[in-house]
């Protein structure tokens, strides 16, 4: 599994150069940055010390809607549960989600938002889970390149942390092409629409095991084969 650390709109270079230093630290190397070009300023290089080949190698996206292209699994960063959302959880708890992923993810990507006002509601709308770390206060909250260090050292210790996986470990069999399943076969059953039901499948989905993402498109397969 590729796990990439995604900033989106960060206002300081020495902030995502902090970041790269901590990723480079930490054995990961994938920077993803959304709508900027911090990456590429004289600052951001000062705070790297030895991990310039992050920045240099840095993915840019457009927008996050892009990044969710790129990614069997999104994981946004928010300091709370947000809007009912029950799929909140700490590091430790994701550290375990992502461990049991197997090969049905090839790519996951976690999410940072920006330093003044974090993730937007329609960027985190677009994550398939929320995490957080749970604070005793609630200001001042931790600096970006802080967040970035600590999940980095967390995740740290999964199996090929920071590596690719062949894109052919996952295809049809993989996460993200069961979440496309599952938004084109749900509004097809003969059942009436409900919205909690919905967002109850696609808060758990991210939770399942490799074994259980194999089940639920076998289970899928045989419902299409009836309709």
């Amino acid at each position: 599994m590729k796990l990439a650390f995604v900033l989106v709109e960060p206002k300081v270079p020495e902030n995502v150069g902090a970041a790269a230093r901590a990723l480079c630290t930490m054995g990961f190397a994938e920077l993803w940055l959304v709508n900027s070009d911090l990456h590429t300023r004289p600052e951001a290089h000062w705070l790297a010390h030895g991990s310039d080949h992050i920045l240099d190698n840095a993915r840019i996206f457009p927008d996050l809607a892009a990044v969710r292209n790129s990614a069997d699994l999104l994981m946004g960063t928010s300091a709370k549960p947000r809007h009912n959302r029950q799929d909140w959880h700490p590091p430790a708890q994701l550290k375990s989600v992502l461990a049991n992923k197997g090969a049905a993810v090839a790519t996951a990507a976690l999410v940072f938002g920006r330093e003044d006002r974090g993730l937007s509601n329609d960027e985190l709308a677009l994550c398939d889970l929320l995490t957080g770390f749970p604070m005793a206060v609630s200001y001042p909250s931790l600096n970006l390149a802080q967040s970035v260090m600590l999940y980095a050292w967390e995740l740290s210790g999964l199996a090929g942390a920071g590596t690719d996986s062949p894109a052919e470990e996952t295809g049809a069999a993989g996460l993200g092409a069961l979440r496309t399943r599952l938004e084109t076969l749900l509004p097809k059953l003969d059942a009436p629409a409900d919205e909690k039901l919905s967002q109850w499948v696609f808060e758990r989905l991210p939770l399942l095991s490799e074994r259980d993402i194999g089940f639920v498109h076998t289970l899928c397969g045989n419902i299409e084969r009836k309709l």
